[in-house]
């Protein structure tokens, strides 16, 4: 009796090989990476200055997407944050400021729009506390360090990880612009910097993992 071999047993499916995210010393060791001016960076306090950024961002299929808060530093205070929420283009950023009813509206409505993908990194807390604040969930939202886990990175990237392995190029983030309080009524030129760089920055990696040509060559597709 002819005894016929088993059936070759189907192969796992393969895993992303683990990869190392870049610790600070090897960052500092790095080029600073690019970053927006002033002459790039709009403030947007009223409806109309909100207008026209609906205006100017409409041509867009992906925005760079991050907010801020004002810092808490008592135990148990909770944040009425965000304060601000920015929103980029390769060509330019927005900053806008929630304390205007009309501003809050057409940034709601920014965010609820479908078709336009929002990059960022850390957007977790970010979401949750636009939808207490301005009703709304946030539409195509494309949170970064999820596409980097994807790709064999065990630990979040972050903005500065992902500039350094993607463009090999050091992303500066000022502490003290960081921790500063984003709920003045007048923001500073630093805080103004400091935000719509990191929206700009989560756009210019969002663009890189789509494919276009990086530091390292060519990245993949993201929505593979």
């Amino acid at each position: 009796m002819t005894v016929s071999p088993p059936p070759p047993r189907p192969h796992p499916p393969s895993r992303p090989a683990h990869r190392t995210t870049p610790d600070k010393d090897q960052i500092a060791l790095l080029e600073p990476f690019e970053r927006l001016g002033m002459d790039r960076i709009a403030l947007v306090a009223t409806p109309k200055q909100a207008d026209m950024a609906c205006d100017a961002l409409a041509a867009a299929s992906a925005w760079g997407f991050d907010t801020e808060s004002k810092p808490t530093f008592t135990q148990g205070e909770q944040s009425d944050g965000p304060h601000i929420v920015q929103l980029a283009t390769l060509d330019a950023a927005w900053v806008f400021q929630l304390h205007d009813p009309g501003c809050r509206a057409r940034v709601a409505e920014l965010l609820a729009l479908r078709g336009v993908t929002k990059a960022g990194f850390g957007l977790g807390d970010d979401t949750k506390r636009i939808q207490h604040k301005l009703g709304v969930q946030p539409a195509d939202v494309l949170e970064l360090n999820t596409v980097f886990r994807q790709r064999g990175y065990r630990k979040d990237m972050g903005v500065k990880g992902a500039v350094a392995v993607l463009f090999n190029k050091r992303f500066i983030k000022s502490k003290k612009a960081a921790t500063s309080n984003w709920a003045n009524a007048r923001l500073t030129e630093a805080q103004l910097v400091y935000a719509a760089n990191d929206a700009w920055a989560a756009l210019r990696v969002f663009n890189a993992l789509e494919g276009a040509d990086i530091h390292r060559g060519a990245a993949p597709d993201i929505h593979r």
